[in-house]
């Protein structure tokens, strides 16, 4: 029973050092949601889909690096920024978009801009914590700390840009202005999927160049994330 007991404690630290990180900075963009906050069960709906993405992203990302590996020789930076690019980025940011897009474009709580960022950071955060459990059940604990600084706050900058564009799409939608709102809807995507893959692709490559414009990028998105959250927080508006 002793032994069981500390199987049990070590099982449950892990899972509280993957989920967290997100949990904490999911808390953060949801208290700044000043006007009308989103109910609960939309919020953990959200996080579901997003565990949804992550498994689905798993299966994407298998066929992706066959089908790459196929055409790109593994041992070549090319590959590795292909990857970065039009796989991992594409199939992740691209099933966090759709499965957040399913759940909430018509739902009567989407009635403010800065909604979107809290629907986006949602399904992100969700499925940055099944990912960091996976890892963190590999490699151990000693990832945790480096993730809890660059991979979980990753996802939510790409989130965010997501988030953003993503509220301004309905905005134009419920006055009528279709160009502004296909415009917006795509930057959704595109915008997280060049952030994500620029990301990516700096840490895959594992360089002396590219270590350095990792660690510029990543310091100036959360600069500009942070920034933006509160900045559209505080200008929010009804849509």
């Amino acid at each position: 029973m002793f032994f069981l007991s500390i199987v049990d404690t070590v099982f449950w630290i892990h899972i509280a050092a993957a989920v967290a990180p997100a949990i904490i900075l999911l808390k953060y963009v949801y208290d700044q949601d000043k006007i009308e906050k989103e109910p609960p069960y939309l919020i953990w709906r959200l996080i579901g889909m997003g565990v949804l993405a992550g498994l689905a992203a798993i299966v994407l990302e298998t066929i992706g690096e066959t089908v790459l590996g196929i055409f790109v020789p593994e041992n070549r930076q090319e590959y590795y920024i292909l990857l970065a690019f039009l796989v991992v980025a594409c199939a992740e940011e691209g099933m966090k978009y759709a499965l957040m897009q399913k759940v909430t474009w018509n739902d009567p709580n989407f009635n403010f801009r800065y909604d979107g960022i809290v629907y986006a950071a949602s399904t992100s955060l969700g499925f940055a914590a099944f990912e960091n459990i996976g890892y963190i059940f590999r490699y151990g604990l000693g990832v945790a700390g480096t993730r809890a600084l660059f991979a979980i706050p990753g996802h939510l900058g790409f989130s965010v840009f997501m988030g953003y564009f993503y509220g301004r799409a309905k905005l134009c939608d419920n006055i009528g202005d279709s160009t502004r709102r296909k415009r917006n809807l795509v930057a959704a995507y595109v915008v997280p999927v060049f952030l994500h893959g620029f990301y990516d692709s700096c840490a895959m490559l594992n360089t002396a160049l590219s270590n350095v414009l990792f660690y510029v990028f990543v310091i100036a998105m959360y600069i500009i994330v942070f920034n933006l959250v509160r900045h559209e927080a505080a200008t929010d508006r009804a849509i």
